[in-house]
């Protein structure tokens, strides 16, 4: 072997048995490079949702959800002699916003790297705008499947077109064979054989294939329609069999039951063949054209059949020149033409056929393991420069304890069936204190960053389930208001609760609309949002509009068009503004007489509403009065000393200092966390830092209110002990900065920032 051959390749991606294309793709690329290279050793670092049976080659596996294996994944490739590592990325594969936490790991590594991009969209949100361009950053070569791939991003990633390779989806190599040969192998011998396989979504539009087969049937009655694949995974954890239970009723209301095959089967390459070697036409009906990949049609065209399939972009791209019949979207009468037009014309059949295997010939496995190691070599001469990766050694004096885990032992403690218990004696659930809509709000939301940045996922949406119901049954519909408090035998004590309440319920329908990755939620969220909406506008409480304004930026992470929810933020904008020019003065930076309780939340929604509406006055207007906050509860000693709920800070009088509260910590937390994301000043991340310190120990009396035994959170910290409860709300506040703090370091070790802004907690 040469000196400067390849002589070692880590395969980074989902593999087999995990059921999905990529997983397939992964395992066949490393195949196909392994049988055409036999002296290249390949090792494989798959990306995990749960626990796998793995081939030997398989040498590290990276936990989806922990960023921090990522990382560990990154340092097992550095030590082990790798040449070139091969990514395959699809957003859904890897943890974090849109797969962010791909590139803790790119970002660290010391070889070259070359990307195949499966998913390549046209119209990217920021974040994934943001993903692609850290990717292309990373990566010393890019490979995509298809010319409009590689347009895309040209044009829209800025690319550069010379790091660019177009490599076709490999294929099996299969020899042209009558269809005939392989059919009695599943009784369907002198019959016409129609074929779609791979997993099973709602995507695929198989149903409108179904739709056009009582015509064809008319024609052909001989006719069967084999649908092979699995339920995805992950649709079949959500919804569990029902859009296979929908096809099946739309063949059994349509008459065609004896028409129609279901594998239910996630089959291997081998079987795989045979089913394709049967068909005589393969159909992809997807209802979507951003579909940049299919390997399904590439494995079809390739194999030698002929092929019918709606517009989107590979379709497009591989069908042309009479490779293939394009039907519209969505039009099962389209579909009956073509499919009668090609069972009627034999010699039109075998010569799309011919086209497409022609075509085939340089798809096959073999050719394209030579393609790739082509790239491989070209990553290795044209890489881009990095920096190289140091280790920083330092001493126990030096260094100083992470983050806590999230540990929500205490938080299930407090959960039964109806939702959050209010109140603790020390540990134990307070049953005669029952429960309320601000507790069940609080949890909701933290549920929802917990999707973010939480292994249990199963865990965390039964949870979102409990607290949901709650604030779902808690709003009467009547009075288009949410009740809060109710006894432990699940009897409302009230027909309104409060403002602040009312807005903390909007702000947890918000969170749950714009951020939840559930459908469910998503829907629920919506629909209530809006119907208890209009009623904010009528509460006097400067948090429950605060609350509002808070929930309405959330929501429009997904539905930012909504033109009334603009309306109203703006209306408790501006209502806050006029309160604050009302009251402030050179001493006196706030838009009451009293600060009193969860004060940061306020000038939290100034920033956010200024910032989101490119409004410098409401912007500098909450800026200032979170500085004054900070100044009056972190100046003093050094560290954070919240306002004491035992009488509070009333103008021109003695700020009092005791008792403290965790939800005054946990709101300054998030407002500075907030505007650090949007300034990028360090100042605003070392602030939280400091105050999210307060929970651990460095506080008055040097005592931790977090319980690490319990894992629950003591209510407050008085002149001279802590307050041995450990309520819902107590809890929730910690829970709720610990995790905010965990989705920004996620963010932080997934984007290139300097290393001193990674976030370290002391404990005191």
């Amino acid at each position: 072997m040469p000196n400067d051959a390849i002589q070692k390749i880590a395969f980074v991606g989902d593999y087999v048995p995990r059921m999905c294309g990529i997983a397939t793709f992964t395992h066949d690329l490393r195949t196909a490079v392994a049988n055409q290279y036999p002296q290249c050793e390949s090792i494989i670092v798959p990306v995990s949702d749960k626990k796998y049976k793995y081939p030997e080659e398989v040498r590290f596996e990276i936990d989806e959800q922990d960023i921090s294996s990522y990382q560990r994944a990154s340092d097992f490739i550095n030590f082990n002699n790798i040449d070139v590592v091969s990514l395959q990325h699809e957003f859904g594969i890897f943890g974090g916003h849109s797969g962010s936490y791909i590139l803790a790991l790119l970002r660290d590594l010391k070889m070259p790297v070359v990307t195949t991009l499966h998913t390549i969209l046209n119209e990217p949100t920021h974040e994934q705008m943001k993903i692609m361009k850290e990717l292309i950053k990373y990566s010393a070569r890019l490979v995509t499947m298809s010319e409009k791939g590689k347009d895309f991003l040209i044009s829209i990633y800025r690319a550069d077109e010379n790091k660019i390779d177009v490599i076709p989806h490999g294929i099996p190599d299969m020899p042209f064979v009558d269809p005939n040969f392989y059919k009695d192998q599943f009784g369907v011998e002198g019959k016409y054989v129609l074929l779609t396989f791979g997993l099973l979504s709602p995507q695929k539009g198989i149903e409108n294939v179904l739709k056009a087969l009582p015509d064809v049937l008319n024609e052909f009655p001989n006719l069967v329609y084999i649908i092979l694949g699995s339920t995805h995974p992950k649709l079949l954890k959500e919804q569990g069999e029902s859009y296979r239970i929908t096809l099946e009723r739309i063949a059994s209301d349509l008459g065609i039951k004896k028409s129609v095959i279901f594998y239910n089967r996630f089959v291997d390459i081998e079987e795989l063949k045979t089913f394709i070697g049967a068909a005589d036409i393969y159909i992809t009906p997807y209802l979507s054209r951003a579909q940049i990949t299919s390997g399904t049609l590439s494995y079809s065209l390739g194999c030698g059949k002929a092929v019918i399939s709606t517009p989107y972009w590979h379709a497009e791209e591989l069908l042309s020149d009479g490779r293939g019949v394009l039907v519209p979207f969505g039009d099962p009468k389209a579909i009956a033409k073509e499919l009668i037009t090609l069972l009627q014309d034999e010699p039109m059949r075998h010569v799309m056929r011919k086209k497409a295997y022609m075509l085939g010939r340089g798809m096959v496995w073999n050719n394209v393991a030579h393609l790739y190691m082509e790239c491989f070599q070209k990553a290795r001469l044209t890489r881009s420069e990095r920096i190289p990766r140091t280790f920083t050694v330092k001493t126990l004096e030096e260094t100083r304890e992470e983050l806590p885990k999230i540990r929500l032992d205490h938080l299930i403690r407090m959960s039964d069936s109806t939702g959050l218990l209010h109140h603790a004696k020390g540990s134990i659930p307070n049953f005669s204190e029952g429960y309320c809509t601000d507790d069940n709000a609080r949890a909701l939301i933290l549920t929802i960053y917990l999707e973010e940045v939480y292994k249990d996922l199963d865990l965390v949406q039964s949870l979102a389930s409990n607290y949901a119901s709650f604030i779902n049954y808690a709003f009467n519909t009547e009075l288009k208001r949410f009740r809060n408090f109710m006894s432990y035998d699940r009897k409302w004590l009230e027909e309104v609760g409060s403002d602040d309440s009312h807005g903390r319920a909007i702000w947890a329908l918000g969170v749950c609309a714009g951020r939840s990755r559930y459908k469910k939620f998503q829907i629920w969220s919506v629909q209530l949002f809006n119907e208890a909406l209009p009623e904010l506008i009528k509460l006097s409480s400067p948090r429950a509009w605060a609350f509002g304004i808070l929930g309405i930026h959330e929501y429009f992470k997904r539905l930012s068009g909504d033109r009334f929810a603009a309306q109203v933020k703006e209306t408790l904008t501006e209502n806050l503004m006029v309160l604050f020019k009302k009251n402030i003065s050179d001493d006196w930076y706030w838009c009451e007489n009293i600060v009193s309780y969860d004060n940061a939340v306020i000038p939290h929604s100034l920033i956010i509403s200024g910032w989101s509406m490119q409004n410098k006055d409401v912007y500098q207007m909450g800026i200032n009065a979170l500085k004054w906050l900070l100044d009056i509860q972190l100046k003093e000693k050094g560290y954070f000393r919240p306002i004491g709920s035992n009488g509070f800070y009333k103008r021109n009088e003695t700020k009092n200092n005791y008792d403290q509260q965790p939800l005054e910590a946990y709101s300054t937390v998030s407002a500075c966390l907030d505007v650090y994301r949007i300034s990028k000043d360090e100042f605003w991340l070392n602030s939280a830092k400091k105050v999210f310190e307060w929970f651990l120990g460095r506080n008055d009396l040097g005592l931790s209110l977090y319980d690490t035994q319990t894992y629950g959170c003591h209510d407050a910290l008085h002149v001279d002990r802590l307050n041995l409860n450990q309520g819902a709300e107590s809890t929730l506040a910690f829970l709720l900065a610990l995790t905010e703090i965990h989705i920004m370091e996620t963010d932080i070790r997934s984007f290139q920032v300097p290393d001193d802004s990674t976030i370290s907690i002391s404990h005191q």
